[in-house]
């Protein structure tokens, strides 16, 4: 009888197989590979784009004024996503918080060359000192804005 339940035991361990097999391993999302690159060496035109560009959005909250980008600074994507409606009322939340913008400083540059484009990480300084934010502006290789996005400083880098 205990070499049957022991059997029977056996049976049902090597039944019971992990879950993981290649195929699902081959639905994980693999993660884009960045390389960080030192400033001083990063293209100078990309750099200054970056800069004036995410100031000038950074900008537009002391000013009430955007000035839209054109098609020859962003693509196509970031052309619809950002306007003056959604810029004002993200620069409502961000007067009320952080008070007016004052400048930003370029920290970071890292290199997607997967999906060829960079990101420039900057620190923002604003009147009120409660948080370090950071703007984060992407720019391809035909030196257009990809994205432009704002989060709570982080010392490290996460995608």
């Amino acid at each position: 009888m205990k070499k049957i339940a022991l059997l029977c035991s056996l049976v049902l361990l090597i039944g019971c197989k992990s879950g993981n097999t290649s195929s699902s391993t081959a639905k994980e999302e693999k993660k884009p590979e960045f390389v960080k690159l030192n400033i001083n060496e990063v293209n100078s035109f990309k750099k200054n784009r970056s800069y004036e560009l995410g100031k000038r959005v950074l900008m537009t909250c002391n000013s009430s004024a955007f000035k839209p980008f054109t098609k020859e600074e962003a693509t196509e994507e970031v052309l619809k996503k950002i306007n003056k409606d959604k810029i004002a009322m993200t620069c409502q939340n961000i007067l009320r918080v952080f008070g007016q913008f004052q400048d930003m400083k370029l920290v970071e540059a890292i290199r997607y060359d997967e999906d060829k484009y960079t990101v420039f990480r900057y620190k923002c300084e604003y009147e009120k000192k409660y948080k370090i934010k950071e703007l984060r502006v992407s720019i391809n290789d035909e030196n257009k804005i990809t994205a432009i996005t704002t989060k709570d400083w982080n010392d490290t880098y996460n995608p």
